[in-house]
Order: C-alpha cells, then structure tokens, then sequence
C-alpha cells in the first residue's frame, strides 16, 4: 500500500481494549476476512466471546493502521506471560481453544507495517514472542526477515493438515486404502444393522441447534466424565455458543455428522475462513467406538473439504502424534514459537527465553511420565 506520493504509506501503531464498546468493529472484521494468512481466533467473533467469559488478564490488541486512512494492516492480542515457568515477555495471546498464532495481516501490507508492529509489541522489553505460529505463513515470513530482530524458532512441531487439488486428493487417496479402505467400509456395513447411516453437512440457520446437539454429545463422553467438554463448564458453554453464533451468521462454521436413524453418533465443528478449514472440536459416542465413527466422519470431512470452492488448506489443530487424525490426514502443518529480539542484547535474551522454555517442557515431560506410572 502506498501514499499519495507513492511512497510507503506511514503506519500507525495503537494497543486497543478488544472488549471496548467503541472498537472499530467493522475495521476489524474487515482484516480477518481479507488477511493474507486466514486466522478466525484472532478475529472478534472468536476473541470478544473468548476474553469475554474466559478472562486470562489484561490482553490488548495490538493493530498497526494506514495513519492516513485508517484502514487496519496488521493486528494481533497480545499479553504479557512467560515463554516457559520464569521469564514475562510480550507474547501473541493463543490458547487451546485457537492454537493458531498468524497475525492479522492485510494483503497490501508490507515489511514497514510488520517491523512497526514488532516495535510496538516489543516495546521497552525489545522481546515478543509468537507461539503456534504457522512457519510457512506470509506473516511468519515477514517477521523471520526483520532486519533489526535476532529471529529464534524455539520449537517446531508438524500437525495433521491436508493440501486441496490434486496433492489433497493423492494425499486422501493414500489415507483411504488397501487394508484401511476394506476395513473401514466393512465398518460401515456393520453400523447399518444398528439403522439408516447418514453422513450430512449442517450450515446456515441449522447450526446452532446442531451445535447443542454436539455438546450434549461431548459431554456425555470422556469429556464430560473428567469435566473438560465445553458444556462442562458455564464459561465455556457462554463463550463456545457465542462464537458458533457470530461466525455462523457470516458463514464461518460448518458441523459435519454422522447420524445412525435419527441418533447423533459423531460431530465434527469446524471454522471455515479464507478457504481454511480448522477442525475445531469432534465428538463421538463412545457406544458404537467399534465402528470407528470419529474416523469415519473425519475421512467424511476430508472429501467435503476438497469439494469445497476455494477450499486451500486444512488444520486439524490436533496435537502432534494425535494417533487418530494423523494416519487419515497425510500433510503435515509445521508450527512453532518464534521469538524477536532486538538491541544489543538480543542474542542473550532469546537465549534465556528458550532456555526458559525447554525447562517447563522437560517439567511437563516428566509430569506426565509419573502420572502414567501411578495410572499403571
């Protein structure tokens, strides 16, 4: 984007409450549909519902904007917490309910608009820290590219994903053969001596009913029994219908199922932005687990996702190794926690960050390895 002049248009960098009654709502629903790298939970349909009944202290959104226009270019949450156990520094705001961390970034927008949004974010710290951040996005490239930065990738993991055209459907056709092809057809053949097998699409004014339907099914699992399905709790009952609503009325929500009769066996809820598919949050119930109904409907939802029109790229936004997801949907998303440092200590201070770091995931490691042995 550039001025009058025909120079780089001057960039404008404000911290905003996301929460306020006089945000410029439209300006930013306006950069979550037309970013570069589509992200529906740094937009307001997700983040206000989320930060409204969720809290998690104070987060404030960061938006560089045409100082001109005013049109926003690049805006991301952002707050204040550890990388790992000991070290605060300014990090994009992600959660288990979002991981994906790709700022906002509008088409016209350039290195000049990314490096004023790390001096914002940074601020005095001269630190900022991205976690769950997509490595191949346009965002993730500008900021490796910073000039005045000194760029770590602490960690990089891959999770399931799948490509669109001919690379998705060699990649469906490699998942859905052989043994696995038999053997899940053979499944489905069983399932329909329980009834009527149906697998159907819900959008539009469907959804909200469908999507209580997908909680009370959540919650009558393993979910519910150990108080983590989003019915379980009243905040993230709130903030999970809140946002199924407002992405729902623009179009952004999709529920895949796979029905025996008229009962709901297995739910799929699935964000669609910019041609990404984010495979948010299935279900299933655990009666008919011999019939394999998560992996039917997902091999289900990787068919509808290739028949879609623009359709680009799905993200499982399941953890790494996820032993279901993993052999059905073949490409990988490679993800990681990027840290910025500038000023003449910034070496030291990515250094310090990521030693930070891989202290919590070796606590985490063997915080789990003694729970599985006082399980066993």
């Amino acid at each position: 984007m550039t001025s009058e002049s025909g120079g780089p248009s001057e960039a404008d960098a404000r911290l905003l409450d996301p929460l306020q009654d006089d945000l410029p709502l439209v300006a930013w629903q306006a950069l979550s549909e037309d970013a570069a790298d589509p992200n529906p939970f740094f937009g307001p349909s997700f983040l206000r519902p989320y930060l409204s009944h969720m809290g998690r202290g104070r987060v404030r959104l960061l938006v560089v904007a045409d100082s001109l226009t005013g049109q926003w270019l690049m805006a991301a949450p952002i707050r204040s917490r550890p990388v790992g156990l000991l070290v605060p520094v300014p990090t994009t705001f992600t959660t288990d309910y979002g991981p994906v961390g790709t700022p906002l970034l509008h088409p016209d927008a350039g290195a000049i608009h990314v490096q004023r949004f790390f001096q914002a974010a940074a601020g005095k710290s001269g630190i900022l820290a991205l976690p769950h951040l997509p490595l191949a996005s346009r965002a993730a490239g500008f900021l490796m590219d910073l000039e005045e930065a000194d760029v770590a990738v602490v960690e990089r993991s891959y999770r399931a994903s799948h490509d669109c055209g001919a690379k998705g459907q060699s990649q469906f056709d490699d998942a859905f053969k052989g043994k696995r092809r038999k053997e899940m057809k053979r499944l489905l053949r069983r399932l329909e001596d329980e009834g009527p097998v149906s697998l159907e699409t819900i959008e539009g004014d469907r959804l909200q009913a469908h999507f209580e339907q997908f909680l009370a099914l959540e919650a009558s699992g393993w979910k519910g029994r150990e108080n983590t399905a989003l019915a379980s709790k009243s905040q993230t009952a709130d903030f999970s219908r809140e946002t199924v609503a407002a992405m729902g009325s623009a179009g952004h929500v999709r529920i895949d199922e796979l029905r025996v009769g008229e009962k709901l066996i297995a739910s799929l809820v699935s964000f669609v932005d910019g041609g990404h598919v984010f495979a948010w949050k299935i279900a299933f119930d655990e009666t008919y687990a011999r019939y394999s109904p998560g992996a039917q409907l997902v091999l289900f939802t990787f068919q509808q996702n290739l028949a879609m029109q623009g359709f680009k790229l799905a993200d499982s936004l399941a953890i790494p190794g996820h032993s279901m997801i993993e052999p059905l949907w073949r490409g990988r998303r490679e993800t990681g926690l990027l840290l910025l440092s500038s000023g003449s200590t910034a070496t030291f201070k990515n250094r310090i960050c990521s030693a930070d770091f891989a202290l919590e995931q070796t606590l985490r490691r063997l915080a789990r390895d003694i729970r599985k042995k006082v399980r066993s």
